[in-house]
């Protein structure tokens, strides 16, 4: 997944193998899986990289400590790697890559195993970094990640890019019409042999709901049913989303419908759609 200064990374490749030295010191990289010495403090692990990347012996103090501080990692720094949950361990994976403040930061699944606070944060954090200049270039499976990250996506099948673009035009171009999900409101318990529902049966009635997304957005395809909630996939050729809005808004009452919503196919519904090209090799 890429964001809008990634192009700079490829004039790197103009750099000859002597200066090879000169490049790894602009290039900051977090591993899928962390690589790190589980004897050393967190500290100590930092340091030894800020030496790896050339910063001058009298700033590095000041340097690991600022990178310890940006990923919260202070009441962990002078603990062994090895004693870090799996967050933290990702976090200080992530503090590598940010030391020196390189302007190339490469993360490979950097919030893998993090909980949803801590993914939250390292977020934030990766944010602040691309709003100081820098490019970031990572790899992800949470098309929640590329949507709070990435202002530039691309999406790999078997190895080649099939799309590169931003996230709404990828929506645009390669989704599948809308998804229209509807909720209708239960019936009222069946009474002295009245209408309502009886006894031990279901209180959501969607076959009204159902025959009306076909009859009136021919071609849509249910998605999901569950407790009175259906989801439609409903093509976009020739439906307009006012059209979608103000059909449902005028039979809202008489289908019996609590709530409603209409959005784009999601990000996510346009990596399944290209997934589904994936082939296992030999």
């Amino acid at each position: 997944m890429l964001n809008n200064y990634t192009y700079n990374f490829f004039s790197f490749t103009l750099f000859s193998s002597t200066q090879l030295h000169s490049v790894q010191q602009r290039i900051g990289y977090c591993p899928q899986f962390d690589a790190l010495i589980e004897r050393l403090t967190g500290r100590k692990f930092l340091t030894m990289f800020a030496r790896l990347r050339g910063i001058r012996e009298k700033a590095i103090k000041g340097v690991v400590q600022s990178v310890i501080d940006r990923l919260d990692l202070s009441k962990y720094a002078d603990k062994r790697c090895g004693t870090y949950s799996g967050g933290n361990k990702r976090k200080l994976s992530t503090a590598v890559a940010l030391v020196g403040d390189p302007p190339i930061v490469l993360l490979d699944e950097p919030t893998t195993g993090m909980d949803p606070a801590t993914r939250r944060y390292l977020w934030n954090v990766l944010i602040e970094v691309i709003r100081n200049g820098r490019s970031v270039i990572l790899t992800s499976h949470s098309m929640e990640e590329c949507e709070a990250l990435c202002t530039r996506l691309a999406i790999m099948v078997n190895g080649r890019f099939k799309c590169l673009g931003s996230i709404q035009h990828l929506k645009s171009k390669f989704g599948h019409g809308y998804t229209l999900q509807i909720k209708v409101r239960p019936l009222p318990p069946q009474e002295g042999g009245g209408p309502g529902v009886r006894p031990g049966a279901s209180p959501y009635d969607t076959g009204q709901i159902q025959h009306f997304v076909g009859s009136v957005f021919p071609g849509s395809l249910l998605l999901e049913q569950h407790q009175g909630s259906v989801t439609y996939q409903v093509p976009s050729e020739g439906i307009t989303w006012s059209r979608i809005f103000s059909t449902v808004e005028h039979y809202k009452e008489s289908l019996n419908i609590a709530d409603y919503s209409v959005c784009q196919t999601t990000l996510e519904q346009v990596f399944i759609n290209f997934a589904q090209e994936q082939y296992v090799e030999d």
